[in-house]
């Protein structure tokens, strides 16, 4: 029985979102990966990443304007989101390598990669780690500030390593069997509301029936509850700002000035110093973290005129 509120199609029926027009998996490195595909098989491709706690379901509205701008637009669920296989553990390295294995099942030559947040991060260190493969860089508000940035001695590197992994092995024991809390789609929708303050509650909804599934007690996020904000393994945000110096392909940085909850809270002056010669860089006044769900038409033009 469908329950009370919002029903599936009313949600469903969101101006502008359209569903990949493939979908398939891969599995590079032993976790099965949904990825999705918008645009004309035939046309060039284009890595899309999303962040933390998302899924390629977010691009829903942003990724049709990249493909009728003549890409293949090629994203993945990162393991433990969306349609993706969960994993026992989870850190960077894993998620890059995973980033990697996609770009290599897609073949080819050098290709756009961007990436939103955590996926804007992700694509950064994934251009220094295969230069061959990339052809220009476009970070959506994926830029940390380096004000939590501390040097340290080794030894004390290692300790830190040693207790990040003891404290998130004791997390992922605390939560096995354990499940997701159900609800309906409008309940759903504004649980998100916490990560997307700025969005419509139509886009809310919209997003509960690509990202959630629905089963006999209600509709649940598909999202692994073992992770957890900033759970990306032992890993400090702002060690990705050491990467941009080194991108030697075009670059374009996006950044939304409006403070969110998910956000990095970063000020344009904090990155200016770190960006690749010649790189471009953006400042949204008005827009919060989530550029390219607030305003995707503005952001698609940026990064399509950018790639031109």
């Amino acid at each position: 029985m469908e329950p009370s509120g919002t029903t599936l199609e009313q949600a469903r029926a969101h101006p502008g979102a359209e569903r990949p027009c493939r979908r398939y998996t891969v599995a590079p490195c032993g976790v099965e990966l949904a990825v999705s595909e918008w645009g004309d098989e035939g046309d060039p491709p284009l890595l899309l990443a999303h962040g933390g706690f998302d899924f390629a379901g977010t691009f829903d509205v942003f990724a049709p304007m990249l493909a009728r701008g003549g890409w293949r637009v090629v994203s993945w669920d990162q393991r433990g989101h969306g349609d993706s296989a969960r994993a026992h553990l989870y850190s960077w390295e894993a998620d890059l390598r995973d980033a990697a294995g996609v770009v290599e099942s897609v073949g080819g030559g050098p290709m756009p990669f961007v990436g939103h947040s955590k996926g804007g991060r992700l694509i950064t260190h994934l251009a220094n780690s295969l230069p061959h493969r990339v052809s220009a860089v476009v970070n959506l508000d994926g830029l940390p500030s380096h004000r939590a940035m501390s040097d340290m001695p080794d030894h004390e590197r290692t300790r830190r390593l040693r207790t990040e992994i003891s404290a998130w092995l004791e997390h992922r024991r605390s939560l096995v069997g354990k499940e997701r809390r159900p609800g309906t789609i409008d309940e759903l929708a504004q649980r998100r509301r916490r990560m997307n303050p700025r969005m419509s509650d139509e886009w809310l909804r919209y997003l509960v029936t690509v990202g959630a599934e629905r089963s006999a007690d209600g509709w649940r996020w598909k999202v692994d509850p073992a992770l957890r904000m900033g759970g990306f393994g032992p890993w400090q945000p702002q060690w990705s700002l050491l990467q941009l110096p080194g991108i030697a392909v075009p670059f374009l940085g996006v950044l939304g000035l409006e403070r969110e909850e998910m956000g990095w809270g970063t000020r344009p002056d904090e990155v200016l110093a770190y960006l690749p010669p010649g790189a471009r860089f953006e400042e949204l006044d008005g827009v919060g973290h989530f550029v390219h769900i607030e305003q995707p038409r503005m952001v698609a033009d940026l990064v399509l005129e950018f790639l031109s």
